[in-house]
């Protein structure tokens, strides 16, 4: 295998969900930059075509299809169109999430508490569960799973959003398992605080930044493309034997 083939992702068809803006945007942008037929998919179309003009316009070959993954007949309509267009799925990264409660555990609105379910367990298993039944005809292919650092140490206020996320990394590990044999990789990318609108509440809090930098050994907040290059590394040849794998970009976060 050489080298400069590597990162090569030309005429594999991947799907990124949440990509009309933040850490998707960057996913999606790079893994075009690098050969991919890009699927831009959010819960809002104009987002989404934004996305994917601007990766035309590049030189890049990208669509614009809209999907709410708390909706299981979304879901249905959205494969029902990759199947119907391209008859194939090389690449699925879940990375929609929803966190609409930011507060104290005990005080969680079952509203709230069923969307964040609803998005970022159920969402993420039937996309992933999706994309491995046309994964297996075809030899195989990558999933990656946007998890969160708060899925392995919990977030202040963000209960129910860190128990989801630490359903999503062992998801990631018990798709890896079970998929591994048909060739389909499943690993998952924690990122730790990242400068995104979804980040906002504790990104344009003074009081909580500074207090969540003193616990990130680069102290600093992420830039959303610092987290694309893990997923292009987990959706290529250079991971090929890597699988069940929950990569931290955190600045060093978790070792802490």
């Amino acid at each position: 295998m050489s080298n400069k083939n590597l990162f090569d992702l030309s005429g594999k068809v991947a799907l990124i969900t949440g990509a009309s803006r933040g850490i998707g945007e960057s996913i999606a942008r790079l893994l075009a930059q690098y050969g991919a037929h890009v699927i831009v998919s959010s819960r809002k179309i104009d987002g989404c075509e934004r996305v994917a003009a601007s990766i035309r316009d590049a030189g890049g070959r990208a669509e614009a299809v809209a999907c709410h993954i708390g909706e299981m007949d979304q879901i249905d309509a959205l494969w029902a169109h990759i199947d119907r267009v391209h008859g194939r799925i090389d690449i699925l990264v879940n990375n929609a999430a929803a966190n609409p409660y930011f507060g104290p555990v005990e005080d969680t609105d079952p509203g709230a508490f069923q969307k964040t379910v609803d998005v970022n367990i159920r969402g993420y298993f039937f996309m992933s569960a999706q994309a491995a039944r046309r994964m297996k005809p075809t030899g195989g292919g990558a999933i990656v799973n946007v998890a969160s650092v708060n899925g392995v140490n919990p977030g202040h206020f963000q209960g129910i959003y860190s128990v989801t996320k630490a359903a999503v990394i062992a998801m990631t590990k018990s798709f890896a398992m079970e998929l591994g044999p048909r060739n389909i990789r499943v690993n998952a990318l924690l990122p730790g605080l990242t400068d995104t609108k979804f980040a906002s509440a504790l990104t344009t809090n003074e009081s909580i930044k500074k207090q969540a930098l003193a616990h990130i050994p680069m102290k600093r907040v992420a830039d959303p493309d610092e987290m694309a290059g893990t997923v292009l590394y987990l959706v290529s040849d250079a991971s090929s034997y890597t699988t069940g794998a929950c990569i931290n970009a955190d600045g060093g976060y978790l070792t802490v």
